[in-house]
């Protein structure tokens, strides 16, 4: 079968892999309304396409952080790839260095982040961390990375608590006993009567995490910092205040607070708040390359994209990963010519449909 968009590597994942692992991937939090509704709320948005505009030649390459990619989507950090594809996050590694744009680790991986350094060494990465209620979990992890040549920390601020998956409770979702979170492997010497949380002891997570560890983490570090998780234009505006260097836009693909916004119709007022003092990146719902271009249109610099990703891996393995990245890449390039943009600098405001009928 020809893969052609996205949504065909998302019906051939749902048929083959597990139920728990599908529920868990696609899970949302309580009735999904933000997890849909990341979806719906682009098809909410109409385009005013430019014409006559000679797009012969078009170039979709962009910088994040001043390093130059190949087209303005990476792969967000999603947990337990070993569950889509036996080689794991080793295997979206490979894809996304190939196609050289930026793969986030999330800390929840099913390899190690060396792992995943060697098996592509030229990446260009940056990880994901949450903050433990043991710090020097968390300052250690900073340190491996930083040492590894990851180039930025994506700070995790919307899970001081898991959100209510009610699959993943229905199915007593578990790792299986062969894959571990293996960044922490041999550091929680747990008994088999503790809780666990998605691989790793219930309350480990520090649900007191504030503004101050932000201060904390530059304390450690010389990593550039991007906050991961906001969707209101105060949070933006103390972000900025906060000294970090950028802010992905995101409500967790939907799996945290449910009721919240889609990603995509928070952006706008973030973007009018930063003004440009630091990048905004988006993640949540991208699914065409034509949603890439209404996310850039409207002020991302770069889009995000996780569950395509994970359906990638369990189509194909890297292989997989790789023709998800080439599909959105052709679309969005597609889209930019019918738009009547040559390249990403001429994505703006103007080619929003903003009039309400």
């Amino acid at each position: 079968m020809a893969m052609v968009c996205l949504t065909d590597f998302e019906e051939y994942a749902k048929e083959h892999l597990s139920k728990a692992t599908w529920d868990y991937y696609a899970a949302g939090a309580d009735e999904c309304c933000t997890r849909d509704d990341n979806i719906l709320a682009y098809k909410r948005i109409r385009l005013r396409p430019r014409i006559l505009r000679d797009v012969s030649v078009s170039d979709t390459r962009t910088t994040v952080q001043g390093t130059e990619i190949s087209f303005p989507v990476g792969i967000a950090p999603t947990a337990f790839h070993c569950l889509a594809w036996h080689e794991g996050e080793v295997a979206t590694a490979r894809a996304t260095e190939a196609l050289n744009t930026c793969y986030i680790t999330s800390t929840y991986s099913t390899c190690s982040v060396e792992e995943i350094v060697a098996a592509a060494p030229n990446g260009y990465r940056w990880f994901q961390l949450y903050v433990y209620r043991d710090r020097k979990l968390s300052e250690q992890i900073v340190h491996r990375v930083e040492g590894l040549g990851y180039k930025a920390l994506v700070l995790t601020v919307d899970v001081p608590y898991t959100g209510k998956r009610r699959n993943d409770i229905r199915n007593q979702f578990k790792l299986p006993p062969h894959l571990k979170v293996k960044n922490f492997d041999g550091v929680f010497q747990q008994e088999g009567s503790v809780p666990e949380d998605y691989g790793i002891p219930a309350n480990t997570l520090d649900p007191s995490i504030s503004w101050k560890d932000v201060y904390w983490l530059q304390s450690i570090t010389r990593l550039p910092i991007i906050i991961k998780g906001i969707l209101t234009k105060e949070d933006a505006e103390l972000a900025v205040e906060h000294g970090v260097q950028g802010i992905i836009v995101s409500n967790h693909g939907g799996r945290q607070l449910d009721g919240g916004p889609a990603s995509i119709d928070a952006l706008t007022e973030i973007v009018d708040t930063v003004q440009g003092r630091i990048e905004i990146y988006l993640d949540g719902g991208i699914r065409t390359g034509s949603d890439v271009l209404k996310a850039l249109a409207l002020g991302a610099k770069c889009v995000f994209i996780g569950r395509p990703a994970v359906w990638g891996l369990a189509y194909k393995g890297e292989e997989g990963v790789r023709e998800v990245l080439q599909i959105l890449n052709d679309e969005f390039r597609l889209s930019m010519a019918l738009s009547g943009c040559r390249n990403v600098a001429e994505i703006n405001r103007n080619l929003i449909q903003f009039a309400k009928l």
